[in-house]
């Protein structure tokens, strides 16, 4: 009860009054609670009711999930190296450039702070909900903060895979609050050894776990004694860090000041600079007054770009109100030249700003873009792939072929996301652009889809990427898929830079397209474009460039409509008036840029050791589960190593009768609608890993079936995968058991 009351609280009041009401309504409320408790039935003696479940224990096998570390003991014991979840927990996408340090300039951080952590997002495998929270637009955001009330917050996965493929370093928080946090300050910093030992606790853990660094949030008083070694563990965490993960922070939330009172400052000065001088950077309380960052930035000097001036989406007394007028504040801080760190953008999900979560998101970014600029980049290295998957979604494709058609979400799955542009109000001529969760994909479980109306002889261009992409000596091949109804066409629109030849636009497209041809350099015409036999209506269009010393800095996609090829057709197209607009639609499935030497060789199956353990049997006599996990990797003299793994079992039955001197041989049983679009897939869809291990759970085992077969799919970061027949696979015996 008390805690629900403090959550609707923290909607509408700041930190500081919500720290005086917290003793207040717990002194109050406490012994109500307690008085109900003894009143009211045992609702457990109930027969009604279903037991608890038991308590959570990170060292049995189950599906694997992210969770945080709650107590000093736990985070010094280490014991959560030892739990079965930790091995899945691994970030596995590098940040690129690796270890690298922030840009000189204003910078963008966001703290995620979404209904308490751990939601959707701790379901490491994936979980099964389509309107799953997430963050697209990455190529905004510098830094990003995994939030939560836990003292140990350690930043799921799918963050850190995500954010780090977009070239944003992630954080976890270090927190302490109300009495327990300062209990826990006292044992902390209750020596100087003591505070360094835990500051190497926090330092293990972000490099094995493949994340950036910490958000250090104490939100308590310090005994002014202890203030010596809460200075000893932040320049023992920030300097113990750098020399493990080059590239990586330690930010100072501004809470305690360097007397030891809890006291948001909402501005840098010297009651929290000897906090900011020891880390790399200050997260400044949201509730700052119009002339701070100016303020702020003077103290700083040098280092001004480390001081982050905080925003609350909420509007909790935050400058400029939060919420849809975010972009107040954040011109204040761009004016001022210092950086900005916008905490809890999750807002417009958890207050489901209409009309629907896509579309509010996109909106609500659209300010900060406006406000702020686009900070990153992409693409910078080849190979590139984008198949729009934002991570969630309603379906799973490979290559064309449905291979899921239920609900699910897994913010690991989603590949580069593109620039797109809000519209706040479409004209009736306008191409609506967005990515769609719903219209089948050519892969994973996105795509882009471009619907409106179109003139004839006219084009509508849409941005897609901005890139930062050298191009060599190597020729590089674009390929891209398409489905469209009627005469709507969709080309791409590639934009070279050259300090010595200056700019150029080259247009991929399907036929010469006369009616706007003299907008680009050159159109390079795709010939004999490729369908796919295993993915009705899709069309793979691909060209090879050469563009040495050129680099690419910009994709957009073009729409227009296909011209009759008969030249009596052409001239009576080119009689009617251009104001004839008609339906048009397009999906783009894909994009993918590589060079020709970027083909990768999957190792046979036979390079592979593969393992199950933690076997757990279930189920009634018609019917078994399997639990079980199965993991890969590598035999000696192999150094590849792939983004991403599907996973899919294979059901195998015996074959009832059999002539006389032959085994008894087993067949698959095969669900429709399982390829992979180069070989069938006789087999059933379990999910993608990241790493090299997946847990099956409660797996429903048919009385008929005799043994099954789990196949690892290897797939490589252009979008390659192996062909099932060459993957590695581990069959598992079910007679008998």
């Amino acid at each position: 009860m008390l805690r629900l009351l403090l959550y609707f609280l923290r909607l509408f009041i700041t930190r500081r009054t919500l720290l005086y009401l917290h003793n207040f309504f717990t002194s109050i409320l406490k012994p109500i609670t307690n008085l109900i408790a003894k009143i009211m039935p045992n609702q457990s003696d109930d027969h009604n009711s279903d037991p608890p479940p038991p308590p959570f224990d990170p060292s049995k096998p189950s599906i694997p999930i992210s969770y945080p570390i709650n107590s000093l003991e736990d985070l010094d014991s280490a014991s959560y190296f030892t739990s079965f979840h930790y091995p899945f927990n691994k970030s596995t996408v590098p940040l690129h450039p690796p270890n690298s340090a922030l840009p000189p300039r204003p910078r963008l951080l966001v703290c995620h702070d979404m209904q308490g952590g751990y939601v959707d997002d701790k379901w490491i495998q994936g979980g099964h909900n389509s309107g799953a929270y997430s963050i697209w637009h990455w190529y905004l955001i510098d830094v990003f903060v995994y939030f939560s009330h836990n003292l140990v917050t350690l930043p799921p996965p799918c963050w850190t895979n995500t954010a780090h493929r977009h070239g944003v370093k992630v954080l976890g928080t270090f927190i302490t609050e109300w009495d327990e946090g300062a209990a826990i300050c006292k044992k902390l910093l209750s020596t100087k050894e003591s505070a360094h030992k835990y500051a190497e606790r926090l330092a293990e853990l972000a490099v094995a776990l493949g994340f950036d660094g910490w958000l250090l949030n104490l939100e308590v008083k310090v005994d002014i004694g202890q203030i010596p070694n809460l200075k000893e563990f932040v320049s023992h965490l920030t300097q113990t860090i750098h020399s493990s993960l080059p590239g990586s922070l330690v930010i100072w939330y501004d809470s305690v000041t360097i007397d030891g009172e809890l006291s948001w400052q909402n501005q840098l000065n010297e009651k929290n600079k000897p906090f900011f001088d020891i880390s790399d950077g200050i997260f400044i309380n949201y509730t700052w007054k119009e002339d701070y960052p100016k303020l702020s930035a003077r103290v700083a000097g040098d280092r001004k770009f480390d001081v982050y001036m905080g925003i609350d989406v909420f509007g909790r007394g935050t400058f400029g109100g939060g919420q849809w007028t975010t972009n107040v504040a954040l011109d204040v801080i761009k004016k001022d030249d210092v950086s900005s760190a916008v905490f809890a953008p999750g807002w417009v999900y958890e207050t489901k700003q209409p009309p629907d979560f896509q579309t509010a998101q996109n909106r609500w970014w659209a300010l900060v873009e406006k406000s702020w600029g686009i900070v990153q980049n992409y693409p910078k290295v080849l190979p590139f792939y984008s198949n729009f998957d934002q991570g969630r979604g309603n379906h799973i494709s490979i290559d064309g072929a449905q291979v899921l058609s239920t609900q699910w979400n897994n913010i690991s799955s989603q590949s580069f996301q593109p620039f797109l542009e809000y519209v706040d109000d479409p004209t009736s001529n306008t191409i609506d652009v967005r990515v769609d969760c719903s219209e089948v994909s050519f892969s994973g479980g996105g795509n882009l889809t471009f619907k409106g109306t179109l003139e004839a002889n006219a084009y509508v261009s849409t941005r897609l990427f901005l890139g930062e992409l050298f191009m060599g000596g190597l020729p590089v091949r674009f390929t891209y898929s398409v489905k469209s109804e009627g005469n709507s066409q969709l080309g791409l629109s590639l934009e070279f830079s050259s300090e010595m030849e200056g700019k150029k636009k080259l247009l991929l497209a399907s036929q010469e397209t006369n009616q706007f041809s003299s907008k680009f350099d050159e159109t390079i015409v795709l010939h004999q474009p490729t369908k796919s036999d295993t993915a009705p209506g899709w069309v793979i269009q691909e060209s090879s460039i050469s563009m040495n010393g050129y680099t690419l800095t910009e994709i957009r996609a073009i729409c227009y409509r296909k011209q009759p090829e008969n030249s009596e057709h052409k001239s009576e197209a080119r009689s009617k008036t251009t104001q004839d607009p008609a339906e048009y639609f397009a999906v783009l499935g894909h994009i993918s840029i590589s060079t020709s030497i970027q083909n990768t060789e999957f190792p046979p199956s036979t390079s592979w050791i593969v393992k199950g353990k933690d076997v757990e049997w279930g189920g009634s006599q018609g019917s078994k589960t399997l639990s079980l996990k199965i993991s890969w990797k590598l035999k000696d003299g192999w150094s590849s190593r792939f983004p991403r793994y599907n996973i899919y079992v294979e059901k195998l039955i015996k074959q009832a009768v059999r002539p006389q001197g032959r085994k008894l041989e087993t067949r698959a049983l095969a669900p429709p609608n399982a390829r992979n679009g180069k070989t069938e897939v006789s087999g059933e869809y379990l999910g993608e890993s990241q790493v090299e291990a997946f847990y099956v759970s409660d797996f429903i085992i048919p009385s008929a079936i005799s043994s099954l077969k789990y196949i690892i799919q290897p797939c490589d970061s252009g979008g390659a995968s192996q062909v099932l027949d060459d993957a590695p696979f581990f069959q598992f015996n079910v007679e008998g058991q």
